[in-house]
């Protein structure tokens, strides 16, 4: 949010000095006779750059311009655009060395740029424009594609209060310390082997403590943020008693831990749309895994 303010004020501040540029070169342009194509050249191209920059003024104030990021791309083109026009202002401005002395006694303005320079400026200007056009462009593409995500992630029925951190769960016991410490260290072994095997089973009779060793190792591995998702079963619990919205759940958790995900349960989703109401075999057939050696590489199985 806070890059998103900065923009903002960025954009504010280049559309008002944009319109100082402007409004300098029409009383250059009324008053000056001997550079009056370099003139209209930069104050048209000045005049171009300010709608460019109006334009993603009132598309940042619109209701989704909060989500557009601050990409250093588009906030590169800010600040060039920024530069450039505070360096024509600083020499526009009138003064009294930019005056010349009239036949008549009156002062007049001097145009102070040649023609090299103001083809320079142009074309940085222009740049600048391309730029913000071009980052908008990502930008919203990418606004649409979470779009698209949160379309799909909403269509995921899920078990609610089924992972270790939901309100559910919340006063259900971890470990307490120094108690279980060669068992949870036998899990993070296991967690951080990139070879060891895909499942680690936890047995016992009930009440002998599994629950408290998943909940304790869900709860560090969220903290140390490599935690893909839960699902804490609950006998009984309409969604959390049996395995109709396990795989959906995890998926759904997945998407919301892990970037790129989404993109994945989409296409998922779109290939074959039934898929969450099918068996738990058919469904895992096309669920998602992540590796456990900490480079959360996304894949198919």
């Amino acid at each position: 949010m806070a890059e998103a303010l900065g923009v903002a004020s960025s954009v504010i501040a280049v559309v008002d000095l944009s319109a100082k540029v402007l409004s300098l070169c029409l009383q250059y342009s009324r008053e000056v006779k001997n550079a009056r194509d370099d003139i209209e050249r930069l104050r048209e191209e000045v005049a171009a750059f300010q709608g460019t920059t109006e334009k993603l003024k009132a598309l940042i104030e619109e209701p989704r311009g909060r989500e557009l990021k601050a990409s250093q791309q588009l906030t590169f083109a800010i600040e060039d655009g920024h530069s450039t026009l505070g360096k024509l202002k600083q020499q526009l401005q009138p003064s009294t060395g930019r005056k010349a002395i009239s036949r008549f006694g009156m002062r007049a303005l001097k145009w102070p740029f040649e023609s090299k320079y103001v083809e320079e400026a142009i074309q940085k200007l222009e740049r600048c424009r391309r730029n913000i056009s071009l980052a908008l462009n990502i930008d919203q593409t990418v606004i649409l594609q979470n779009i698209g995500d949160r379309t799909t992630l909403n269509q995921l029925p899920i078990a609610h209060g089924a992972s270790f951190d939901s309100q559910a769960e919340e006063h259900n016991q971890k470990c307490l310390p120094n108690t279980r410490e060669e068992l949870l260290r036998d899990i993070d072994r296991w967690i951080g082997n990139p070879k060891s095997k895909t499942i680690f089973w936890l047995n016992g009779m009930a009440g002998t403590g599994k629950s408290t060793v998943a909940r304790t190792i869900a709860h560090s591995r969220s903290k140390r943020g490599d935690l893909g998702a839960s699902f804490f079963f609950k006998r009984g619990e309409m969604d959390r008693g049996h395995l109709n919205k396990f795989m959906s759940t995890l998926a759904h958790q997945l998407a919301l831990s892990i970037p790129g995900v989404a993109f994945f349960i989409k296409k998922t989703l779109d290939t074959n749309p039934t898929i969450v109401g099918k068996s738990v075999k058919e469904q895992n057939s096309g669920s998602f895994i992540v590796s456990s050696d900490g480079d959360r590489r996304v894949g198919r199985v």
